[in-house]
């Protein structure tokens, strides 16, 4: 099973801590969108790939190692300035944090979408 952290919400850029502590917890729950009473247990023994989605993976990439799962990142680069995205670090940090992820992943496990 592949594990897309990111789908509802901001998980790489403001809930880092929670996911790491669910990480060690070894089982993270996830409600339905379509059914708010429906919530899945996932066991991280079960994935077999985490996909990181993110406009910020700077949070992160410290704790990239306490992570035994293979790795992938899809972060955005927008073209909006920071009147409308004004949570969102420079594009100039996060090309950096770019090339960090891919000197750390393989290059082929970072997909950077502008």
């Amino acid at each position: 099973m592949n594990l897309n952290v990111n789908g509802r919400c901001y998980i790489v850029a403001f809930y880092t801590t929670w996911f790491l502590n669910r990480y060690k917890e070894v089982y993270v729950d996830v409600r339905n969108l379509f059914f708010e009473k429906l919530v899945s247990k996932i066991y991280f023994s079960d994935v077999d790939l985490i996909l990181f989605c993110t406009k910020n993976p700077l949070p992160i990439i410290p704790f990239l190692n306490i992570i035994n799962h293979p790795i992938l990142f899809h972060v955005t680069i927008t073209p909006y300035n920071r009147e409308i995205e004004f949570n969102v670090i420079s594009k100039t940090k996060i090309i950096e944090c770019v090339k960090e992820l891919s000197k750390m992943l393989e290059s082929k496990n970072v997909f950077c979408k502008i």
